[in-house]
């Protein structure tokens, strides 16, 4: 009887301890966000330009530990992290979109809640300050996922959301960048496809993911790509985990990569960071697709793979880890 009261005991002690270090373990809230994937190396980055682009990834992540400390949720967390980036010209999103083939600014946006999977996407905006709001107000206040162009402009008047005129857009840089490309449609395909991101796992085990983006340079046709598409580039199910990705969206849309990542998890049993590798790594990079994601599941484990040179990337959780990276190595 003393034994098996000692062997009881033990088991008692060791389950405790471990639900104790598990516990621990997990951290209470986790922020991951991207600024575009794509052919970003140091020797194609001044020192200026690198410490420019890792203050802003750091504001961003900061803005969202503050509101998560205070209680935040992770919708919540993402649009204002979203907003930081959108607002500066260094990011494909907003403010820093990069131009069509006839000269102009066209916006994507979407955000996706873990919890209830309710989801809203606006595509081919041209007037919209922040076009993540635009993408909360059509989840929150409509009956409908995605608008597109003129009706989702109408859409954010009526809601009482900044409209501002087309010439906000305008940065020389990417003006630039569209004339080096119409000089030789060729390189448009080797431009860099750049776009914005953040998942967020808040103290209420909520997920939430979100991305925006300015598009491809030198885009055509109303062409739009993955990132206001649910599924493709944006994803989120507290089930299992928040996505949101940057590339190529062509590949991305086709290989639905965002849920692509939950179903593996959900459905093969893999790890975030096995599903994320799977098909960024292998299935995309088979097929000559080009990009990367972040993501975080439901216990607060991260993944950012990505195929390309460099990623704008960086996470920080409740328990003090903190990283902000851009290239491979």
């Amino acid at each position: 009887m003393k034994y098996f009261i000692s062997k009881l005991t033990i088991l008692v002690i060791s389950l405790v301890f471990f639900n104790f270090i598990t516990a621990q373990q997990k951290p209470e809230y986790v922020i991951v966000i991207h600024g575009g994937a794509g052919v970003i190396t140091k020797k194609n980055m001044t020192p200026e330009k690198e410490a420019a682009y890792k203050q802003k990834l750091n504001e961003a992540l900061e803005t969202g530990q503050k509101m998560l400390k205070k209680g935040g949720t992770a919708t919540e967390t993402v649009i204002a992290v979203i907003k930081i980036m959108e607002n500066s010209p260094l990011f494909n999103a907003g403010k820093g979109a990069v131009f069509t083939h006839d000269g102009k600014n066209e916006l994507d946006a979407s955000i996706m809640d873990g919890k209830t999977l309710n989801a809203g996407a606006v595509a081919g905006v041209t007037d919209v300050k922040n076009p993540i709001t635009l993408a909360y107000a059509v989840m929150t206040k409509s009956k409908h996922v995605m608008l597109s162009s003129k009706g989702a402009s109408q859409f954010a008047k009526e809601q009482g959301i900044e409209i501002v005129d087309p010439s906000y857009f305008y940065t020389e840089n990417r003006w630039k960048s569209l004339q080096k490309v119409l000089e030789n449609e060729k390189k448009a395909e080797k431009e860099k496809h750049g776009t914005v991101g953040c998942v967020v796992l808040d103290k209420y085990g909520n997920l939430a993911a979100g991305t925006s983006t300015g598009g491809m340079t030198n885009k055509q046709y109303g062409r739009i790509g993955d990132s206001p598409i649910i599924g493709a580039g944006t994803y989120a199910d507290n089930a299992t985990c928040a996505v949101s990705c940057t590339g190529h969206g062509e590949f991305f849309i086709r290989y639905v990569v965002a849920y692509s990542v939950s179903a593996l998890m959900k459905y093969k049993g893999l790890s975030l960071q096995d599903a994320g590798n799977e098909i960024i790594n292998k299935t995309l990079k088979d097929v000559g697709g080009e990009g990367g994601l972040i993501s975080v599941d439901k216990d607060g484990n991260i993944a950012m793979p990505f195929n390309t040179p460099g990623m704008f990337r960086g996470y920080i959780k409740s328990t003090g880890e903190k990283e902000v990276l851009i290239y491979r190595d």
